[in-house]
């Protein structure tokens, strides 16, 4: 299996194809992704490339890393494991109710 890459710094204007097109210069490019924001649409300016061998993505990253993209320099390094969300995606705010409220006091 091969190794997935974490590219920051991109352009906004740059699209899957052309990441990958990008990185395929440095051996086969099993997938790539720019990240969107999902509420805008936008790329949030960073995105991930999964090369087919660990060293392909060595040649990517060495190539890659520090160099220029339509005017911006690139952050290529070897993309971490998502680490687990804590909370449980309710925004921390936990359960049902809430505070009694109105000084109605309690009705059961």
């Amino acid at each position: 299996m091969g190794k997935k890459l974490y590219v920051g710094n991109l352009p906004f204007s740059i699209t899957d194809q052309i990441l990958g097109d990008t990185f395929a210069e440095c051996g086969t490019v099993e997938s790539s992704k720019i990240i969107m924001d999902r509420d805008t649409g936008r790329s949030k300016g960073f995105g991930f490339v999964e090369m087919s061998s660990d060293a392909e993505a060595q040649a990517a990253i060495s190539k890659f890393n520090g160099a220029q993209l339509e005017g911006r320099a690139m952050n290529v390094s070897e993309a971490k494991p998502m680490a687990p969300r804590e909370g449980g995606g309710g925004g921390g705010r936990g359960g049902f109710g809430g505070g009694g409220g109105g000084g109605r006091g309690n009705r059961w």
